[in-house]
């Protein structure tokens, strides 16, 4: 396995055709060193220390923008934008939400030799697995169709380096690039936690929106079994919606029978020895642990069912993906929202590497 250092974080990321860019492509490749321990070892030289660092990576991971030459095990890839159903939703609050996730991330976890009693480790677990903060993919002005090509783009590179994506939205619509970029690899099981069905053809003209990922998921040949958990309330389904849901043969889980029943029934019918891509819509879950949403709906999957689901797919077979999406950052309360999404995301990492998924 390739080792790593933790306090090095690399470059910057720009829109392609920024002067900044250097060379004007993806990413560019300059080095910052990493101010975790400034204090520390200020307070040994004098009487003052640098300002406070805000987080730019999610835990201080390297910031690795070179995707054609990516050597890593775990991709983090922010995907702000969405597509759009009107000019007001093209840099809507949704978009600051991997930078919120990131900067959250500071009172998520100390360091990464602190053990963890979600999955009974640290992080890592001793392992020289490396983990990567690959920026974000960009916006485009003039071209608001570009970021889901560059999205596809991204996620194909990460996969040809043989890495594990974890995405971070934006609106829902996102899922659609990312998981179009698993095309010709093998069959996927998705699972989604959502209180909206997400199975609208088409919104204002807009095939790709974030009312439509499962929709065009399903029409996807790599897609095969798809199962919905935490849906309730009202949303964008009509009844068209929800019989093109059943002709699929999507698995509809409603919070009614997650409650009822248990995550671990959820997990019995989801096939063992598949390869999984896990979706999180933020309102999926409870808006007491995931307040900054759009559209809250009372109830939901709990954060120990959500860590219990994460826990029983790696030990089910072996997810190759997972988003988590819909994050209104400007509505949370105490970064509780943020915190939330980033201890889900240490769940993934911390149980695939106890699984031996990198070794």
């Amino acid at each position: 396995m390739r080792s790593w250092r933790h306090d090095r974080i690399q470059s910057t990321i720009w829109e392609e055709g920024d002067p900044r860019s250097g060379k004007g492509g993806l990413m560019n490749n300059r080095t910052f060193e990493s101010s975790s321990n400034t204090e520390t070892n200020a307070a040994q030289k004098g009487l003052t220390v640098a300002p406070r660092q805000i987080r730019q990576t999610f835990l201080d991971f390297d910031l690795a923008l070179d995707l054609e030459h990516l050597e890593t095990d775990i991709a983090i890839l922010g995907l702000p934008y969405g597509d759009a159903y009107n000019i007001d939703e093209v840099s809507n609050d949704q978009t600051n939400a991997p930078t919120a996730i990131r900067q959250a991330s500071r009172r998520i976890s100390g360091g990464l030799e602190r053990w963890d009693f979600d999955f009974g480790s640290p992080l890592l677990n001793g392992k020289p697995v490396r983990v990567v903060d690959c920026g974000d993919v960009p916006g485009n002005a003039r071209d608001l169709d570009r970021h889901y090509s560059r999205a596809e783009k991204a996620t194909r590179l990460i996969l040809r380096a043989g890495a594990f994506p974890i995405f971070l939205g934006g609106d829902h619509g996102v899922s659609i690039p990312a998981l179009r970029a698993f095309e010709g690899r093998e069959r996927i099981t998705l699972i989604q936690i959502d209180a909206h069905l997400d199975w609208v053809d088409k919104k204002h003209g807009v095939r790709e929106g974030y009312s439509s990922p499962i929709r065009r998921a399903s029409e996807m040949d790599h897609i095969g079994e798809i199962f919905q958990i935490g849906l309730r309330c009202q949303g964008s389904a009509r009844r068209e919606e929800v019989e093109a849901a059943g002709a699929y043969g999507a698995h509809l889980i409603t919070d009614l029978e997650l409650q009822d029943r248990g995550m671990d029934y959820v997990l019995a019918q989801i096939p063992d020895g598949g390869s999984y891509y896990l979706t999180i819509d933020a309102d999926g879950l409870d808006p007491a642990v995931m307040p900054a949403v759009a559209a809250p709906a009372p109830g939901g999957v709990t954060y120990p069912q959500a860590r219990k689901l994460i826990h029983g797919l790696v030990a089910k077979g072996r997810v190759v993906g997972m988003d988590l999406v819909e994050i209104t950052p400007r509505r949370d309360v105490n970064q509780i929202t943020a915190i939330t999404a980033g201890n889900l995301i240490l769940n993934m990492i911390g149980k695939t590497i106890q699984a031996g998924h990198f070794d």
